[in-house]
C-alpha cells in the first residue's frame, strides 16, 4: 500500500510535470471523461477542477438522492446543470430512477429492479423503457435548455441485458459503458483502495481512447476521490493526453 508521503510525492510530481503542459496537446491521444450522478458531495469541487483545466466531460444524468436531501434532477440543482451546460459539457441519460437491469423475462421485456429496500422491481416494455431513458434528459432540458444531449445512455453499474440494449436502440439510444482502463475506482472502498493507490494505478494504465468513469462524489467513500483528481488530470495532460466529449455515436472498443 502506498503511504501518505508517497502520495505527496506523486501529487507534487504530477503537478510539476503538468506546469508547462497544455490541455490542447494531444500527442498521446484523446481521453473521454464521463461523470455519472451520485451523492454529489464534491460536485462543485469537481466542476471547478475541470473548469480550471478547460476539460469538457460527458455527464450521464439520473435523479439520484444527494447529500442535501434532495435528488440530482430536482429544481435545487438547476443552477448547477445550467453552469455545466454553459461550460460546454455534454449530457446523456443514466436512467431516471437509477435502478438495475436484472434479466429478460420475455421478448420485448426487461426486468428493472431497485437495490434500495422497499422500492421493488418491475418489468418494462418498449414504451416504458423509452420513458425511463428519456425522462432524465427531459428534466435536464427544462432546467438547461441550451444543454447538448447526446443519443447515448448508460445503465446503472454498466449492467445491461440483450433486451435492454435492443430496446434502447428502439428508443434511438446507444449504450455507452467505459473501457477496461477507464474505471477510475472512485466508488471502491477507501480502506482497500486508498487515493494514493488509485492515483498511481490510473496514471500507469490509462491509454489513448479510454472512456473514463467517475461520479460527482460517492457517499460510501471515506476518502473523497476529488482530492486526487487535480493530480490525475494534470498528470495525464503532462503525458500529452487531451480530453473531449463523447461523439454522438459513442466510443466502442
Amino acid at each position: 500500500m502506498i503511504r501518505l508521503p508517497a502520495l505527496a510525492l506523486l501529487l507534487a510530481a504530477a503537478l510539476a510535470a503538468a506546469a508547462p503542459a497544455r490541455a490542447a496537446d494531444c500527442r498521446a491521444g484523446t481521453l473521454y471523461l464521463t461523470i455519472d450522478t451520485g451523492w454529489s458531495r464534491e460536485a462543485e469541487e469537481i466542476a471547478a477542477i475541470l473548469r480550471a483545466r478547460g476539460i469538457r466531460a460527458t455527464l450521464f444524468v439520473a435523479d439520484e438522492p444527494t447529500f442535501r436531501g434532495d435528488t440530482q434532477l430536482s429544481e435545487g440543482w438547476a443552477g448547477f446543470w445550467r453552469a455545466r451546460a454553459a461550460e460546454g459539457h455534454a449530457f446523456a441519460s443514466h436512467t431516471l430512477r437509477h435502478w438495475y437491469f436484472t434479466g429478460d423475462p420475455a421478448p420485448g421485456r426487461v426486468r428493472y429492479a431497485s437495490r434500495r429496500r422497499g422500492e421493488g422491481a418491475e418489468v418494462l416494455d418498449q414504451a416504458a423503457l423509452c420513458r425511463e431513458l428519456s425522462a432524465p434528459v427531459e428534466r435536464l432540458r427544462a432546467m438547461a435548455p441550451e444543454a447538448v444531449v447526446l443519443p447515448l445512455w448508460r445503465a446503472p453499474g454498466g449492467i445491461v441485458t440483450p433486451n435492454a440494449l435492443a430496446m434502447a436502440r428502439g428508443c434511438g439510444l446507444t449504450h455507452q459503458g467505459w473501457t477496461a482502463g477507464g474505471f477510475l475506482g472512485d466508488e471502491l472502498p477507501a480502506d482497500a483502495h486508498p487515493n494514493a493507490l488509485l492515483l498511481a494505478r490510473n496514471l500507469r494504465r490509462i491509454r489513448a481512447g479510454e472512456v473514463l468513469v467517475m461520479h460527482w462524489g460517492v457517499r460510501s467513500r471515506s476518502e473523497p476521490f476529488a482530492r486526487i483528481l487535480p493530480a490525475l488530470l494534470d498528470g495525464l495532460i503532462a503525458r500529452g493526453f487531451c480530453f473531449d466529449i463523447l461523439p454522438p455515436e459513442g466510443v466502442h472498443r
